[in-house]
């Protein structure tokens, strides 16, 4: 069993398949073993951390094992982390570290904020798919081409180098939201799978979702409308259960 690591992310990290913006800072280990049941009345953060310990105990090792049957040559070997800035928001996103493995981080918020272990599950399995299923690659490469076409259209239009630059900026962000709600789904799918094979309930865990802010299906947004993801993991949990 590997470890639960504590770590102060750096800023610039967004939920859900974020573009690395720079190293991380050195992992804190500390133990991630199932926590025992409290055997009397604990504070809530001590309880809820305690929970999430027992989910990435269960959860973890499923995710590895699918990582390694549906990738090639990628690094399978998640570390899941703490986001210990203060006054963060309940947030959860999967970055990679300068060696290419793959980062979990989730903020005490969000860790306090879940209503049950499967709502964890889901959200942990959602993240460690976005690994799998290459999109922080995917993003890159789509930011890249909308910097990449973006700064020839404005070259070709007798820009200014400085003009240039921003066209540049302008075009890898709508590049890099191109397909974002697409992984978003996909991540969905795979990270249903991902909990129903650790012993969780996805449908439940998926009950996140109706505590979320409804994006509904705004033009060039990162996240797609909450029915659509509920929907997705109703299909998946059909899908691999037949019920």
């Amino acid at each position: 069993m590997r470890y639960l690591v504590m770590v102060v992310m750096v800023a610039g990290l967004a939920a859900c398949a974020a573009v690395p913006q720079g190293p991380l800072a050195p992992p804190v280990p500390v133990s991630a073993g199932p926590a025992p049941q409290p055997t009397a009345p604990q504070p809530t953060a001590t309880t809820a951390l305690g929970r999430f310990q027992q989910v990435v105990a269960q959860v973890q090792p499923v995710a590895e094992d699918l990582c390694r049957q549906r990738t090639r040559g990628v690094p399978c070997n998640y570390q899941i982390a703490l986001d210990t800035r203060p006054g963060q928001p309940a947030n959860a996103f999967q970055t990679l570290d300068g060696a290419g493995r793959p980062i979990i981080g989730f903020t005490p918020a969000l860790i306090a904020d879940a209503r049950n272990a499967d709502e964890l599950a889901f959200v942990l399995g959602h993240e460690a798919a976005h690994h799998i299923a290459g999109h922080i690659p995917r993003q890159q490469e789509t930011a890249m081409t909308g910097a990449l076409l973006a700064g020839v259209l404005a070259s070709l239009g007798g820009a200014d180098e400085a003009t240039i630059r921003q066209v540049q900026q302008v075009g890898a962000s709508v590049g890099a939201r191109q397909f974002s709600k697409e992984f978003e789904l996909e991540a969905d799918a795979l990270g249903a799978e991902i909990a129903l094979l650790a012993g969780y309930d996805p449908l439940r865990g998926a009950a996140f979702f109706d505590r979320l802010p409804d994006p509904g299906d705004e033009f060039l947004g990162t996240h797609p409308p909450n029915a659509a993801r509920r929907a997705v993991v109703q299909d998946t949990v059909a899908r691999l259960t037949g019920r």
